[in-house]
């Protein structure tokens, strides 16, 4: 495989991507830093397909357009990344999309018995029989320039990730799981999963109470809070962190000159710029309307002591099912769905239908319907199937 130098021009690039688009598939890495700013801040994009590899400098005057044009509106080639979640964020807060086709060899090797969330060198160590250069795992990639090692360790990430894709394409077709990880990417892909509205920041906190005022003004400072970090390229935790909005959503200040007695924020704010906008949301605020509240315990079905048995029941059954199968038990099924079966719900279940239901899905509704119970057999824990005996025929 050919290793170019660092790629720092549109000519270079374009050429490049030319050779990629010829190619099936093309491995995607990327290096960014994320500790200091609300965006992460894209150092390095590298690139493989089966022939050639390169990595790309955004810091450098280019323009990127050709390669994220391949990521997001060529749906010819297949774009291959290994537990590529951040790396699908930085491509959609550049483009508004998300690549597509896509394939995520984590997800894959869940299918295939490497276990829950396999990491990238064990995965590339159990798949090629050898270990990972992590000399230059801690490099800042935001610095210039980058030496000779730092950029063969990166790059490194996607010649490797070229060999294993094949490998585990093959794996998935001899075992017949490849349909299996269609809904997976393609739940992976969808750009709502990297956009959301200021207004919806607040449910991504721990509801700290049922009133809806209190919830109202939650709503509201969660939303200036993320307005405010986006604006200045800041983590949301360096404007204000989530404990200090539950107190100022339970415990509204009266008047801005009280922002200055609240642990978590700063005495500035008392007469500050931030602290009058603060303010103006929290003044804006209105009661959460009754369809705005959230449930009691969202998405989970109100289980009986009893049902609490029986979800327990159904996830040991999925951890038997799961090392019987070498697939791993969070690709099969959440703890909801098994709440949700053990609860009475037989509708809208992932696992009563398609490859979960073969798989395991089948057992799970034999085991809450009695027509499977657990037995010991030779010290092991062992499924048994239940029949009942028909009813003998009298004269």
């Amino acid at each position: 495989m050919k290793i170019h130098p660092l790629i720092t021009t549109t000519a270079e690039l374009e050429a490049l991507v030319g050779r990629l688009a010829q190619h099936p598939f093309v491995a995607v890495d990327t290096e960014f830093m994320r500790e200091n700013t609300y965006w992460p801040d894209l150092c390095l994009i590298q690139v493989a397909s089966p022939d050639e590899a390169a990595a790309i400098d955004p810091k450098a005057d280019i323009d990127l357009k050709p390669l994220l044009d391949l990521m997001v509106a060529n749906e010819d080639v297949l774009k291959v990344f290994h537990a590529g979640g951040q790396d699908l964020e930085i491509i959609h807060n550049l483009t508004g999309k998300t690549p597509h086709p896509l394939f995520d060899t984590q997800i894959a090797a869940m299918a295939l018995g490497h276990g829950e969330q396999v990491g990238y060198s064990s995965l590339i160590e159990s798949m090629l029989g050898h270990a990972l250069d992590k000399g230059a795992r801690f490099t800042d990639w935001g610095r210039r320039p980058l030496d000779k090692r730092q950029i063969d360790y990166a790059i490194a990430d996607v010649t490797h990730l070229a060999k294993v894709f094949p490998r585990l394409v093959e794996k998935l077709r001899k075992t017949g799981r490849g349909a299996w990880l269609d809904e997976e990417m393609e739940k992976l892909a969808d750009p709502s999963s990297f956009a959301f509205e200021a207004e919806d920041a607040w449910k991504r906190l721990r509801v700290p109470s049922r009133n809806a005022a209190v919830l109202g003004r939650l709503k509201a400072i969660a939303a200036w809070r993320e307005t405010e970090a986006r604006s200045k390229n800041l983590p949301r935790g360096r404007i204000v962190k989530d404990d200090t909005l539950g107190e100022l959503a339970a415990h509204p200040p009266k008047s801005q000159d009280d922002l200055g007695k609240i642990r978590g924020l700063s005495a500035g704010w008392r007469s500050n710029d931030i602290g009058q906008r603060l303010m103006q949301a929290i003044e804006a605020s209105s009661p959460l309307e009754p369809d705005e509240m959230p449930d009691r315990e969202p998405r989970r079905p109100g289980l009986t002591k009893d049902g609490v048995l029986v979800a327990d029941l159904l996830k040991l059954l999925l951890k038997i099912r799961s090392k019987e199968t070498g697939v791993a038990s969070k690709l099969i099924a959440r703890s909801d769905d098994l709440e949700a079966l053990a609860a009475g719900v037989r509708k809208d279940i992932k696992i009563l239908s398609g490859w979960r239901f073969e798989e395991f899905g089948r057992d799970a509704l034999d085991l809450v319907e009695g027509r499977l119970g657990f037995a010991v057999q030779n010290g092991k824990l062992k499924m048994s199937r239940l029949v009942q005996e028909e009813p003998s025929e009298t004269a």
